[in-house]
């Protein structure tokens, strides 16, 4: 992923003593703006340098989010005659953005997708293996799903305490302890 930093510009987002306009991923572009309205000018621009490479905006899958809660949000906005969503998530590069600007809701999404490749290998969990080769397959094949792109989550003490439930949850589920064994 690139960042392109732009020096003293009234436009993008700000980060310490850096703004940026934009994050670029193979052919996924996110556009940073602090407003609204700033977004179709950037638009534009990017469009005019796409074009003069000969490259085009799939219009279907465009989209425009404005971070932080906002009640007065239109739902399209215009850029070059051509309607755009406004919306309150999408997602990039496999992690949910959520107008929130917390983590919350991307921690539900990947704890969903965890919770249902745990159970497509309930088989192997109930299976009489050692609880070692178990474990390395927890390791190997449950986890990474779960930990993708969870160097950027923005945690709070509830979105630990929902991550810790589902790690004890496969666990439990790993070594074959059921919830009503606590009581």
């Amino acid at each position: 992923m690139q960042m392109y930093p732009v020096e003293s510009c009234s436009i993008g987002v700000a980060f310490g003593q850096s703004s940026f306009t934009d994050l670029d991923f193979a052919d996924d572009v996110s556009v940073l703006a602090e407003l609204l309205e700033l977004v179709v000018p950037i638009f534009e621009t990017m469009l005019s340098k796409a074009a003069s490479l000969g490259l085009e905006v799939n219009w279907q899958k465009a989209k425009v989010q404005a971070l932080g809660c906002r009640e007065d949000m239109t739902l399209t906005t215009k850029v070059q005659g051509q309607d755009v969503r406004v919306v309150e998530e999408f997602v990039y590069l496999g992690s949910l953005i959520h107008l929130s600007t917390g983590s919350t809701c991307d921690i539900s999404c990947q704890s969903a997708i965890t919770h249902a490749a745990m159970q497509s290998l309930e088989k192997i969990w109930r299976s009489q293996l050692a609880i070692s080769t178990k474990l390395k397959l927890y390791n190997t094949c449950i986890l990474p799903i779960f930990l993708y792109g969870s160097d950027c989550l923005a945690t709070f003490k509830t979105d630990a305490r929902k991550i810790d439930a589902l790690d004890q949850w496969c666990l439990h589920m790993l070594i074959g302890i059921k919830w009503y064994q606590f009581a």
